[in-house]
């Protein structure tokens, strides 16, 4: 990664949804964006366009939820979105759609919050997967973008977990990071090692420069 020109990856979590905060979503198709969260993605393209050198490609998950947040983000700045399958939500198997507060009730719960990266979701990822997934999606986006800043849509988990990793921290203690709907944090990959640039930004995106 040393041998490349640093990347900037805006890293934006996708907006609201009916069921934000109730059930735990996952992959399952046929989320969409509640009013609350087109207007999430409004505001992120809004943003994004007033910058005065915004991003030049724009990735996002597969999920509805992700490319619906894209989509004013594409027509602000006249891009294509483009469909990325390593920065999609956790699998999250026979959890898929279970409401937090009976999730919550469970004894495994205890993991899944203090000690994730002992956790694997029934028939579904581990946390750890999901970290080395991601990561190494967004490492194949610096080598394809080097010198170039790109956006990428993606889920709150994935999100916390690069920027955990991004900083050095552990797996086990990503839960201490809040990815709000509708914001955006920002990863330099490339260099001596990655910086974090902002984490859960939702507002101004013109002083991102590193010291």
């Amino acid at each position: 990664m040393a041998s490349k020109k640093p990347t900037t990856i805006f890293l934006v979590r996708h907006g609201q949804t009916t069921s934000t905060g109730i059930v735990l979503p996952g992959r399952a198709p046929g989320l969409h964006l509640s009013a609350k969260g087109r207007e999430q993605a409004d505001n992120v393209a809004q943003r994004f366009a007033a910058m005065k050198s915004p991003p030049t490609s724009l990735y996002a998950s597969p999920l509805e939820r992700a490319r619906e947040t894209a989509a004013p983000i594409a027509k602000a700045l006249g891009l294509k979105t483009q469909r990325n399958a390593g920065v999609i939500e956790c699998d999250f198997g026979k959890w898929t759609g279970k409401k937090l507060a009976l999730l919550s009730a469970k004894p495994e719960w205890r993991a899944v919050q203090n000690a994730p990266s002992t956790f694997r979701f029934p028939d579904g990822e581990s946390f750890l997967e999901m970290q080395t997934r991601m990561w190494d999606a967004l490492t194949a986006l610096h080598e394809t973008h080097p010198g170039k800043s790109i956006i990428v849509v993606s889920h709150a988990d994935p999100i916390k977990a690069v920027v955990a990793m991004a900083q050095g921290i552990p797996l086990d203690l990503f839960q201490r990071t809040v990815i709000s709907t509708g914001s955006i944090s920002v990863l330099r990959l490339g260099g001596h090692a990655p910086l974090a640039l902002s984490i859960n930004n939702t507002n101004d995106l013109t002083e991102l420069i590193p010291s």
